[in-house]
């Protein structure tokens, strides 16, 4: 079994004090941003269905009253409404709102034998997003918030049979963009679209393990490597701080370069 890696501090505090709630984050990106979070001296409620990785997550941080969790379904209105009173009731606002959840796997069943309701489950990061801005807006709104969506470049390019992925994906990228026009400038809302993000070690203790990635896996990567999920934990800390005041509508792509490289069939 490997071994999360620890939180990281940063130089300053750029998010001293400031509550974000991460949805899907437990496990993964979510842990991630989690981690850069409290790293970067805020606090955190995290919102999970998986009790036994957020659990674990409270057990291995040891932050005391700086990091919570909770149990989370983002495509129940009513556990989104907890989610969100519970924020308050605990830290007594909110700050920043970090829409992650959703199905990570972009393949699914041949479009021409899906049925409706996979169609909407894997459209979940789209909804989870709605109710959870829905909800938190009025507190966000009232301390200068952020709100960043997590898309993926499965909005701007594709594999064959990911039509529901992209489609949720794609339709982060442009919430993104529409609410902040809506909510600004009160509330800033960016989307932050990973690439290759290596998560085998950011899951509850019982699943985590060491990634297997070829030399040809990293050097495909203008970079040289696959990423990591401290990678968009940076840029999630600088798009929830002031240090990035101007900066609002937009999406970020954090792909080690790969959807800037051209690629021809041998």
């Amino acid at each position: 079994m490997s071994t999360v890696p620890p939180i990281a501090t940063w130089p300053t505090a750029p998010l001293h004090g400031r509550v974000v709630l991460v949805t899907g984050g437990a496990n993964g990106i979510g842990r991630g941003i989690a981690q850069a979070v409290l790293g970067a001296g805020g606090r955190v409620l995290i919102g999970d269905l998986d009790v036994e990785a957020g659990q674990a997550c409270l057990a291995e941080w040891q932050r005391g009253d700086d990091a919570a969790f909770q149990r989370l379904d983002i495509t129940d209105e009513s556990s989104v409404r907890d989610f969100i009173a519970a924020a308050l009731q605990r830290f007594g606002r909110i700050d920043g709102l970090v829409n992650n959840a959703g199905i990570a796997g972009p393949h699914g069943t041949l479009l021409q034998d899906m049925d409706w309701e996979e169609w909407q489950r894997r459209l979940s990061s789209l909804h989870g997003a709605f109710l959870c801005s829905k909800h938190a807006l009025p507190a966000l709104s009232a301390d200068a918030g952020a709100i960043i969506n997590i898309a993926s470049t499965r909005a701007w390019q594709s594999e064959a049979h990911s039509e529901a992925y992209a489609a949720a994906k794609g339709g982060l990228v442009a919430f993104t963009h529409a609410l902040a026009i809506s909510a600004g400038p009160a509330v800033r809302v960016n989307s932050i679209s990973p690439g290759w993000i290596s998560t085998d070690a950011w899951q509850a203790p019982a699943r985590r393990h060491v990634p297997q990635y070829s030399a040809t896996d990293h050097a495909q990567h203008p970079v040289g490597r696959v990423g990591e999920p401290e990678d968009i934990g940076a840029l999630a800390v600088y798009l929830l701080s002031s240090l990035s005041g101007f900066s609002t509508g937009q999406d970020f792509i954090v792909d080690g370069g790969m959807t800037r490289k051209m690629i021809y069939a041998d």
